[in-house]
């Protein structure tokens, strides 16, 4: 048998002296409904969607590990002037997110290429039926507008390639266009007598 040490209720002691304490301090309780908390930036509550960018690759849809994301989409032609034959190009007719089986990895929006979706810090989004949780390409364009602004690059990292490719164009000399010489008789570009 092991042998006790220390005084008989110690711990008891010690339980009283953290419960004294923490009565004496002021309490730093949140008044949520009434006044809104201060959310740390880039904080991830839902995903929006910016419908022009998005071009129905698919990528997000096939990426997302829960199978949330349903999209529907048809083809159209436009004619551009001065080609060939008219082109044809994805109109987006469904987007959908079922909030209720997404698990806010974020996949989705890191393997859009065109930057179609975005996280957006509104959390109040609660629903009394699960089936409401289910929101379509126009609710979820509407949190666009709570998107914050992406951070600015730090000064000291490598800039962007966009960035260093535009510079270099900008310093770069002007090319002196070639003029072709005129191809006819006296060019040597006749037949021969």
């Amino acid at each position: 048998m092991t042998e006790r040490s220390g005084i008989p209720g110690e711990g008891l002691a010690k339980g009283l002296a953290v419960t004294l304490r923490t009565m004496t301090r002021r309490s730093t309780t949140q008044q949520y409904p009434d006044v809104a908390p201060e959310l740390p930036p880039r904080s991830r509550g839902v995903i929006a969607l910016l419908e022009e960018n998005c071009t129905v690759c698919m990528l997000c849809a096939r990426e997302c590990p829960d199978w949330c994301i349903y999209i529907d989409s048809h083809k159209e032609e436009v004619t551009v002037p001065g080609a060939a034959r008219p082109r044809q190009r994805n109109v987006l007719d469904r987007f959908d997110i079922d909030f209720s089986l997404c698990m806010y990895c974020g996949i989705c929006v890191e393997v859009c290429p065109f930057d179609a979706l975005y996280w957006s810090p509104e959390f109040e989004y609660a629903e009394y039926d699960i089936k409401d949780l289910l929101h379509d390409k126009d609710h979820l364009g509407e949190w666009m507008g709570t998107v914050p602004p992406p951070p600015a690059h730090d000064r000291n990292g490598e800039p962007a390639k966009e960035e260093t490719s535009a510079a270099r164009k900008a310093t770069a000399p002007a090319r002196p266009t070639a003029v072709r010489p005129e191809r006819g008789p006296a060019a040597g570009g006749g037949t021969n007598p």
